[in-house]
């Protein structure tokens, strides 16, 4: 059986997609769904900050919507941030840091509801984590995950807010990263009773390294379904090779 690696893309049904937030902004993204069963869960991306790099393609996300479909029957919906391009093209509208990216998760998530995806969780990484923390604590979503949570832009009033709906909610936090580590996170997300905060031994704020990516994926996956994870790291069946497409 062929090693899933960095670069391997497994079988998914892929489709462009287009919606609009509150405010007339047009979004643009992808939705992954399993090639030959209908999801089970959905996981909705926040990606990091626009204004250092951050998309829709930003590798840890890229290779969710590359390999869960597949391994574990979740729909991946990624999108674009207003003002921001990918492969997939452009979003209309122009970075705000914060409020206008807040409408472009809450028409996400509407999107994911309009489209009958089941049991939703909000997956943010770096900035998309603050607008996850502010933005995504809403009906019908099921839990938060945060990747590598700055906690720059969220206050104590977002954290209350999560306390107080009760709804899961765990952040993936690396050993070294540059802005918040795993024992500073626990006293942070301390206000928030169900708040699960898991340390990564070895990682970084960027998840470099398919080892850390690996790692990062399977807490992701644990949260939403733990018999799913650990992932597995072979496949009996078709892959591709991102180079190769």
């Amino acid at each position: 059986m062929p090693e899933i690696v960095a670069n391997s893309v497994l079988p998914a049904r892929r489709e462009r997609i287009e919606f609009q937030a509150a405010d007339g902004v047009t979004l643009v993204g992808e939705l992954a769904l399993p090639l030959e069963h209908e999801p089970v869960a959905t996981l909705i991306c926040l990606h990091p900050l626009p204004t250092h790099g951050g998309y829709m393609d930003s590798h840890v996300f890229r290779k969710m919507a590359w390999r869960l479909p597949a391994l574990t029957d979740f729909a991946v919906l990624r999108f674009n941030f207003r003002g921001v391009t990918s492969a997939a093209g452009t979003s209309g509208g122009e970075f705000t840091a914060g409020p206008g990216e807040g409408l472009d998760a809450r028409a996400a998530i509407e999107y994911a509801v309009s489209r009958g995806l089941p049991n939703i969780y909000v997956v943010g990484w770096s900035f998309g984590t603050d607008v996850t923390l502010r933005y995504a604590n809403v009906e019908p979503v099921r839990g938060g995950i945060l990747l590598s949570p700055p906690l720059r832009w969220t206050d104590e009033s977002d954290l209350q807010a999560w306390a107080t709906s009760g709804r899961p909610l765990t952040a993936v936090v690396p050993e070294f990263d540059e802005y918040l580590v795993p024992d500073e996170a626990k006293r942070r997300f301390s206000v928030v009773p169900q708040a699960r905060v898991i340390g990564i031994d070895g990682a970084k704020h960027l998840w470099v390294g398919e080892k850390n990516v690996v790692a990062a994926l399977n807490e992701i996956v644990a949260c939403v379904d733990p018999s799913k994870s650990p992932l597995p790291t072979f496949v009996d069946g078709p892959m591709e090779r991102w180079s190769d497409l």
